[in-house]
């Protein structure tokens, strides 16, 4: 008869993918250039590396050889320390050649860590078996039999030496005849023998079929009237033992048992980083989805909210891409979590929140008195910024339109002619900003984000999915009228793909504004589902054309009804079945929808956390939801990071720069 091994999903089951539109000679560049001069820019490393494929990491490190003349590993090696390093060069490896270097440091020097040896002899594959032993023998010119022999010793090394022959049989047909007399014999061997006849344990636990091996558990409960787990715990003792539970626990769920040892990696006083990065790097393209679920099954918490709290800094960014998703949040696996995100959007489609700004109109507003104290702050030698920063952000931007005007006009001078050339740096780039209307900002801002070599996709992504029908009109018109040409040609020519087609459909400004329609909403909602069925070129129109045209309230019920349908939350659906900038577009289109205050609020605390500041986009948001939302924004980063961002803020700049965003910040919560 035919059985299907437990644990076994159909589809791939890992979390890192090959990446589309791949080019192994810009990406060699790319790891260059964050590697080049004094420190690295680890952010750009881990978001290239964890979102190529192995294959892909290979390429990459044979044009990096070929362009530069140089070894990429070695290069990282330099550039990284300490664990980050460690999770990083284990990407870069192929899996046989990564598991023969887990093998080789287990075994190596005083003392063997039996615990690596039996995780992956344990857990691999036969095609991995033969690939980690050929990996060792060309890599270290050495025999991995012969070491584990001269390195273990009894039972535990039989077992071993079993093992790495890769022989285990692999087909799913069972014979019931045979399942019954394996059975036998190893009640024969264990229960009913003065002592145990290991080698009998050997034999079957070491070479049988995983589909042939759970039958054959069942079978043993039968006879025995207990678990052949708590058999060998009787019978068995030391490395053999565990080594013996190991093989019995894969052959029943191999995802439940490396979610175990990485639970058991976590929890308690330290980390255990090695075993954890061993399983994130080894699995993320093999079966990490069905670890965590595993994982959250049985220790009713997401694998990703435990690494997040138990490790720090880029060491934990990288795991967490590995891990890629937190399935706490609502829900690929579990009907709570589905609940829970039906809840979230039932709170967004209800909720009335009223929008708040963090700059109003001043009320002594006078444009000629602060025209003469600009020019007088800007006259002769040296500049009296602080005059500047006292006036410009505390005014409303149709106050700065209007001294602009008068400032022309009594002085017969440009205000932002003069701004630019008395003020320099990220402090020139915020006044200067001030001084633009809204929509001549954002065309500003796109204008940047395509202008020159390469693209910045989330600047665009940003600012096209998150502003109103109108708001898209004026920027085009402000657009057209800096540049002489429109945007939606210039997005054309500077985009491909699906991601264009997003754009393009955002430009046209024409989102339907009306409540939700109830019936047309279940309607959408099974368009959606059924996309995932067909070819992808329908899946991604359908979700394009949903997603860029219906009214928010309309969309919140829309993927309420999803979740009905499939149990699964929109976002991590997207998560799933789209990748790259179509990805982040749609994604952004949810979030927006779901919650843009939030939205935002983790955009900026994306630009401040880590080393270094990334001040256009601190500056973007900053100055263009501060008559808007911001407000808003501040209460939700309070909530989402447990600290406020004016301190965030404070921490981050300095000078007559961080005074201007402090006073669009608008005060401390």
């Amino acid at each position: 008869m035919s059985a299907a091994v437990k644990g076994s999903r159909v589809g791939y089951r890992g979390t890192v993918k090959a990446t589309q539109n791949f080019v192994a000679n810009q990406d060699a560049e790319v790891l260059y250039n964050a590697m080049k001069g004094i420190g690295s820019d680890k952010e750009t490393i881990i978001d290239l590396l964890t979102s190529l494929s192995n294959t892909q990491r290979q390429q990459v490190y044979v044009s990096y050889k070929t362009l530069f003349g140089r070894d990429l590993i070695d290069d990282l090696k330099y550039e990284l320390t300490g664990k980050f390093e460690r999770l990083i060069i284990g990407l870069m490896k192929p899996p046989g050649v990564y598991d023969a270097k887990e093998l080789k440091d287990a075994i190596e020097g005083l003392g063997t860590d039996e615990n690596c040896v039996i995780e992956i002899l344990a857990s691999r594959n036969n095609k991995q078996i033969h690939e980690l032993t050929k990996a060792y023998q060309e890599v270290y010119e050495s025999d991995l039999e012969a070491d584990v022999v001269g390195d273990t010793s009894g039972h535990f090394k039989k077992m071993l030496v079993v093992l790495l022959q890769g022989t285990r049989e692999e087909d799913d047909v069972v014979s019931d005849d045979l399942v019954a007399q394996d059975a036998k014999e190893l009640y024969e061997a264990g229960e009913l023998q003065w002592g145990t006849e290991e080698s009998t344990f050997i034999s079957i636990l070491g070479n049988r079929s995983h589909c042939h091996l759970q039958l054959v558990f069942e079978e043993y409960r039968n006879i025995a009237g207990t678990e052949i787990e708590e058999s060998l715990r009787d019978e068995l003792s030391g490395d053999f033992q565990k080594l013996m539970l190991a093989v019995v626990r894969c052959a029943r769920n191999i995802p439940e048992y490396l979610a175990s040892r990485l639970f058991k990696a976590m929890k308690g006083m330290g980390t255990r980083d090695n075993t954890l990065i061993r399983i994130m790097v080894s699995r993320s393209e093999v079966d990490m989805l069905d670890i965590r679920e595993e994982f959250r099954k049985k220790y009713e918490k997401s694998l990703h909210s435990m690494i997040r709290s138990d490790t720090s800094g880029v060491y934990k960014r990288a795991l967490l891409r590995l891990c890629g998703g937190d399935d706490d949040v609502a829900g690929e696996f579990f009907p709570e979590a589905a609940q829970v995100a039906y809840q979230i959007w039932e709170l967004s489609a209800t909720a009335r929140v009223e929008l708040r700004g963090t700059v109003r109109p001043a009320a002594d507003f006078n444009a000629e008195a602060d025209a003469k104290a600009l020019r007088k702050a800007m006259k002769g030698l040296g500049t009296d910024e602080e005059t500047i920063i006292n006036i410009i952000p505390y005014r409303s931007n149709v106050q700065r339109q209007q001294l602009r005007k008068q400032f022309k006009s009594q002085l017969g001078r440009d205000l932002m002619a003069d701004l630019k050339s008395e003020v320099g740096g990220n402090l020139q780039r915020v006044l200067l900003g001030l001084m633009m209307t809204p929509a001549q900002y954002d065309a500003k801002q796109l204008q940047k984000a395509m202008k020159g070599a390469g693209t910045d996709e989330r600047v665009l992504i940003e600012i096209l999915t998150t502003r109103t029908n109108k708001e898209i009109q004026d920027i085009k018109e402000a657009y057209q009228e800096a540049y002489h040409k429109s945007l939606e040609d210039d997005l054309s020519s500077d985009t491909s793909g699906h991601f264009k087609r997003l754009l393009i459909c955002l430009v046209q400004g024409n989102r339907e504004e009306q409540d939700a329609d109830l019936n047309r909403a279940m309607e959408d909602a099974k368009e959606l589902c059924s996309s995932s069925d067909e070819e992808s070129c329908s899946m991604e129109s359908k979700f394009i054309s949903i997603l860029c045209t219906r009214s928010y309230p309309h969309l919140r019920r829309v993927f309420q009804d999803y979740i009905k349908l499939t149990n699964k939350d929109i976002e991590q659906a997207i998560k799933n079945e789209m990748s790259g900038d179509l990805l982040f577009g749609l994604i952004a289109i949810v979030r927006s929808i779901k919650n843009k205050p939030s939205f935002f609020a983790e955009r900026l605390y994306k630009s401040m956390k880590g080393v270094g500041t990334d001040d256009r986009t601190l500056t973007r948001i900053l100055l263009s939801r501060s008559e808007i939302d911001l407000m808003n924004i501040r209460h939700e980063f309070k909530e989402m990071y447990e600290d406020s961002l004016y301190s965030f803020i404070e921490s981050d700049t300095s000078g007559d720069y961080g005074k201007v965003l402090l006073s669009l910040c608008g005060g401390e919560d």
